[in-house]
């Protein structure tokens, strides 16, 4: 064993933290790399919904008529709040969207 507090062993473990940086950083690069291939192949899709267009669709009605709390919709659908704000988020979003193109087309 070399004594870290003597020269001989202080470049011991400075080559040795080189080497394990370096091959992190080959690591680093071949993932990156194989992700850029993946995307370009229409494999890289990310996370999953939870709920379907459809479901979606129907779970931001059920929410308009007002007749369910956020947490009542999370468990008729099996999901968590979170996933019901966004839902709504995004349905709100959606419609900003089309009332901003249909001012623009009346234009």
């Amino acid at each position: 064993m070399h004594d870290p507090t003597d020269p001989v062993g202080r470049l011991l473990f400075n080559v040795l933290a080189m080497v394990a940086e370096f091959e992190s950083d080959l690591i680093r690069l071949r993932t990156k790399e194989g992700m850029r291939v993946a995307k370009a192949k229409g494999r890289l899709r990310g996370r999953q919904p939870k709920l379907n267009e459809r479901q979606e669709a129907h779970l931001v009605a059920l929410h308009r008529a007002g007749e369910h709390s956020t947490a009542e919709l999370g468990d008729l659908f099996g999901v968590g709040r979170s996933t019901v704000y966004r839902a709504i988020e995004r349905d709100a979003r959606r419609t900003e969207q089309a009332a901003v193109a249909a001012s623009v087309a009346r234009r």
